[in-house]
C-alpha cells in the first residue's frame, strides 16, 4: 500500500509520497513513488504513483522516455516536450492504456491486478498551475479552488486535517503542515504506509523546484510535528466539556 497527497494552492504546488510497497509482512520493500520533471524556467512536472508498481513504473518511462506520437507519422511526445499541462495528462492516460494493451492481458490470465493511480502536477511555460489524477482507465479528474488537494492510495486516514483545515488560500507554508499531518496520521493507522517519506514544494509560476526533500525517521522537524500534534490533539479533546449525561 502507499499513500501519495497532493496541494494545489494559490501559492504553490504540495506534493507528498511514502515509500513503502509491500506484498505481505514477510516482503515489504521502498521504492521512491515521487517523480520531478524540471527545466528551469520552461517546465516543472511532478507525478506520484500508487497501486501495481510494475504498471505504474511502465507507464511512467513510457511518458518519460518512450513516448506517444499525437497522430500517426508524428514525433512521439513525452512529458518533457508536451506544450501544455492538460496535454501532460492526456499523455499520462494514454501511456497507462499502452501499459494495458500490452500487459492487461497477462496480467489478467494470471488473476493479476491491472491497478494504478496517478499524481500530475505541475506548470508548462505560462500555463496554468494544474493537478490532475489519472486512473486505470487513462480518463482523468482536475483539482479545483474548490477542492484543492487529490489523495492516492491509502488515504482516509489522511483525509480529515485536510478536508477541515485545508482551503484554496492556504499558504503554502501551512499547507506543507496540512500534508504532513496527514501523512503522519496515515502512518499510525496503516502500517503498509512507511518512512521514508519524499517531498516537492513548487511556487506558482516560478518554474523551477522550491525544495524537494526526503524526509527519514531521524529528521527532527518531522518528529517534532509528530509530538506537537499528538498532544494539541490530546489537549484539545480534554478541553472539550462533559457530556453531562448520566451513565
Amino acid at each position: 500500500m502507499t499513500y501519495c497527497v497532493a496541494l494545489r494552492l494559490k501559492e504553490g504546488l504540495v506534493m507528498l509520497a511514502d515509500t513503502r510497497t509491500n506484498a505481505g509482512v514477510d516482503n515489504i520493500s521502498t521504492f521512491r513513488k515521487l517523480t520531478v520533471i524540471e527545466h528551469p524556467g520552461e517546465r516543472v512536472i511532478s507525478i506520484m504513483t500508487a497501486g501495481n508498481l510494475a504498471v505504474s513504473q511502465a507507464a511512467v518511462n513510457i511518458a518519460l522516455e518512450q513516448g506517444i506520437a499525437p497522430r500517426p507519422g508524428e514525433e512521439p511526445m513525452t512529458l518533457h516536450t508536451v506544450p501544455s499541462m492538460v496535454r501532460a495528462a492526456q499523455l499520462m492516460g494514454q501511456a497507462v492504456r499502452e501499459v494495458y494493451r500490452t500487459d492487461g492481458p497477462s496480467l489478467e490470465a494470471q488473476a493479476g491486478d491491472f491497478s494504478v493511480s496517478i499524481l500530475l502536477a505541475g506548470q508548462v511555460g505560462q500555463g496554468e498551475m494544474r493537478l490532475f489524477q489519472v486512473y486505470s482507465a487513462g480518463n482523468y479528474i482536475e483539482a479545483t479552488e474548490d477542492t484543492p488537494f487529490l489523495q492516492i492510495g491509502e488515504h482516509k486516514y489522511g483525509k480529515p486535517i485536510i478536508d477541515r483545515a485545508l482551503h484554496y488560500d492556504t499558504p503554502l507554508d501551512d499547507g506543507l503542515k496540512l500534508a504532513l499531518i496527514s501523512m503522519d496520521s496515515t502512518m499510525r493507522s496503516n502500517l503498509s504506509v512507511g518512512m521514508p517519506i519524499d517531498l516537492m514544494v513548487y511556487r506558482r509560476d516560478a518554474l523551477k523546484v522550491a525544495m524537494t526533500r526526503r524526509i527519514s525517521e531521524d529528521d527532527e522537524y518531522f518528529r517534532g510535528l509528530r509530538q506537537s500534534w499528538s498532544d494539541a490533539l490530546t489537549k484539545a479533546y480534554r478541553a472539550i466539556p462533559e457530556p453531562g449525561w448520566e451513565f
